[in-house]
């Protein structure tokens, strides 16, 4: 194989753990919508790479159908403050590995996220400088398969790879005709055989190996 020219990231459990966040804003938001805020960390981890609606429907299991999209509304705008403010927790060594990274690598980033996610994780962090492109459905209406496509298309991507930890993102690499790392620090297992990495510092090296001398 080639040298790698690119590598898309997932974020959630890939890049970050927002689920702390996540519970606190969707809490408030189930308070405001006159729900008792009673979401647990586990709840929130369950529902980990999901789309917005089906998650919805999992955090907010009381709400009627006609309610579920101001319910998300409202619970969106709360999960959004409270990652912009505070952030989540960024995994062991992550902006010295995307430093590497990016000396060698254009850098991506392709997550089932809604508008203003990614944002929030850059303003957070100030990580935005390392990447290159992003994308999630939440700005095309489209599945995370089709946005991995459009991000190796428009960026001109010759040997992607893809990094993420669930089933999910395995299946939407492979979809998208896209090489497949498994983040098995996250918060999900693959059911293939492919290359792994057990910390985000054993990346560059992963990435290496998939690529010749």
């Amino acid at each position: 194989m080639m040298a790698a020219d690119g590598i898309l990231f997932d974020l959630d459990g890939t890049l970050w753990n927002a689920t702390a966040r996540i519970q606190e804003g969707w809490n408030l938001g189930r308070e405001e919508l006159g729900l008792a805020p009673t979401l647990t960390l586990r709840q929130v981890e369950d529902c980990m790479g999901l789309l917005i609606e089906p998650l919805a429907r999992r955090l907010l299991p009381e709400l009627e159908e006609s309610r579920l999209p101001k319910g998300i509304e409202i619970c969106v705008g709360h999960q959004l403050a409270c990652l912009a403010g505070r952030g989540g927790i960024l995994y062991p060594k992550l902006e010295e590995t995307l430093a590497q990274l990016a000396g060698s690598y254009k850098l991506f980033i392709v997550s089932n996220c809604v508008e203003g996610y990614i944002q929030a994780f850059f303003a957070a962090h100030g990580l935005g400088k390392y990447f290159t492109d992003f994308e999630y459905p939440g700005r095309t209406g489209k599945a995370k398969a089709e946005n991995i496509t459009s991000v190796v298309k428009r960026n001109n991507l010759k040997r992607p790879v893809y990094v993420g930890d669930t089933q999910g993102d395995y299946d939407a690499a492979t979809a998208a005709g896209v090489p497949f790392i498994h983040a098995a620090y996250g918060f999900g297992r693959i059911d293939h055989p492919v290359p792994r990495v057990d910390t985000f510092a054993d990346i560059p090296a992963v990435v290496g190996r998939l690529s010749p001398p």
